[in-house]
């Protein structure tokens, strides 16, 4: 899969990932996440887009990746309640920030330890700022977000790590 490819299909998967995050979550609310917890009922699709972004970042670079998750933003207001809209945004470019900082310079030490360092401040960062602004119960849900974001980021890490190996397979 060249590049170019994998970027698109980042890219449509984390526009996708965030706006029917944002919109299940402005319609359901909170959730049984299991363990007792509550989360955000785009929880899961959250927890995907740290991957994803991360990818569409080593195919298309930073810039690239801050425009994508401005235009999901943008979406997002069209389907969602504009506290959740502007609370996604708001938690989404912090902890894009954050991970930045954490997964570029452990890039080069190998994907899954970049990805998961990176999207555990991420998901953290993006878990308050994001119940904060949508007047979500920081107490009630801090918990069930993390186990949540953090369930489908390693779910997530494992489908990519299988398709590079499998992309490797492919091409030796």
């Amino acid at each position: 899969m060249t590049k170019q490819l994998i970027a698109f299909a980042a890219t449509a998967a984390l526009i996708g990932a965030v706006v029917l995050g944002n919109y299940v979550t402005d319609r359901f609310g909170l959730i049984p996440v299991g363990f007792g917890l509550t989360a955000t009922a785009g929880i899961y699709l959250a927890g995907a887009s740290f991957v994803l972004r991360d990818t569409l970042q080593d195919a298309a670079g930073k810039r690239v990746t801050l425009v994508i998750i401005a235009v999901a933003a943008g979406l997002s207001f069209l389907v969602a309640d504009p506290s959740i809209a502007l609370a996604s945004a708001a938690a989404f470019l912090l902890a894009e920030l954050a991970d930045l900082a954490i997964y570029t310079p452990l890039r080069r030490r190998g994907y899954i330890r970049a990805a998961i360092a990176s999207n555990v401040v991420g998901a953290f960062v993006d878990t308050v700022v994001f119940l904060t602004i949508a007047g979500f119960s920081i107490q009630g849900a801090i918990a069930g977000q993390m186990v949540g974001k953090l369930v489908a980021t390693a779910a997530a890490v494992v489908l990519v790590v299988l398709a590079r190996a499998a992309r490797r397979k492919v091409v030796a």
